[in-house]
């Protein structure tokens, strides 16, 4: 079966043409400018590629509740050209084909448990950190909904001894996002996180709010492994720190095999920087299937 995948982010577009068993068979990547022209670049490159199906993972947040008016669109994105965007009606209008829809990272999280680190796993929990933070889980085999999709990269976090940083969330500002995401590392140093040595402070801070963040999405969710990619989880360095963090946070409290072998429980993702299009393939796959049959795939 040949399904289309749409990556929608903040910053760019990453379209792919592929199959269910996740092969890439064609990629674009286009810059994400406004919805007309993004949009209209990812039709022009999905129409006449045969696909018979689309899986859409994109940034946030969305809405995910199929029986709101405005379900599948983007709602309060800080990108004011964006907000409140049918991005789900647009391609479906467009195209003409069964369309999934999911937030990124719990496409991402779709694509590492059907061929990545979470393979053969009924639970996993993705996280990225990069431009913000985001999190998504699949628990019994489905990816994680509520009222709304969960914001967990918005957590409150205890404060470093010593740290003084106020934050640059713009809604809550130090919450995990506003304390641990690349702009605040930025802002902390002046400089980038990518042109930062590995024995800046700056990593101690960085390692030990993902270590909070990390116990609380273990005692809520419980998932079979964690898996933490985007920009920032580039820097190996950190797996390590993060790891020996949560140990020491957990303090034996939670015991399980899994944990006993933290470094195969805390990991990077399998897929690479295609875990959110290879998703996207699951997502289309799903949306094929529940237009086959009726049901909910």
């Amino acid at each position: 079966m040949k399904l289309g995948s749409m990556e929608a982010g903040g910053t760019k577009f990453v379209m792919g043409v592929g199959n269910e068993g996740g092969g890439i068979e064609d990629r674009l990547v286009v810059p994400t400018t406004s919805p007309e022209e993004t949009v209209g670049k990812a039709v022009e490159f999905l129409r006449g590629k045969e696909i018979e199906a689309l899986g859409i993972g994109s940034f946030g947040p969305v809405d995910l509740d199929e029986s709101s008016p405005s379900y599948g669109s983007i709602t309060t994105t800080p990108k004011i050209a964006w907000a409140n965007f049918p991005l789900l009606r647009e391609l479906k209008n467009r195209l003409g084909l069964p369309v999934g829809f999911d937030t990124d990272v719990n496409a991402a999280a779709l694509g590492e448990q059907a061929w990545g680190a979470g393979r053969g796993l009924g639970s996993l929990l993705y996280m990225t950190v990069g431009t913000g933070i985001g999190v998504g889980a699949v628990i019994d085999g489905k990816p994680l909904h509520g009222m709304t999709h969960p914001e967990m990269g918005h957590i409150l976090v205890r404060r470093e001894d010593g740290d003084a940083f106020p934050g640059t969330c713009p809604y809550h500002r130090d919450c995990l996002e506003g304390l641990a995401a690349g702009p605040a590392i930025e802002a902390r140093r002046g400089v980038k996180g990518q042109d930062l040595d590995d024995s800046d402070a700056v990593w101690e801070l960085e390692s030990a709010y993902i270590a909070q963040a990390l116990m609380d999405y273990l005692l809520v969710l419980s998932p079979e492994r964690m898996i933490l990619g985007g920009g920032v989880m580039k820097r190996t360095s950190l797996f390590p720190l993060v790891r020996r963090k949560l140990v020491g946070l957990l303090a034996g409290y939670v015991r399980h095999r899994r944990l006993d072998d933290i470094d195969g429980y805390v990991v990077p993702p399998g897929l690479g920087e295609h875990s959110g299009l290879k998703g996207g393939f699951a997502l289309a796959f799903r949306a094929a299937e529940r237009a086959r049959t009726g049901r909910r795939a």
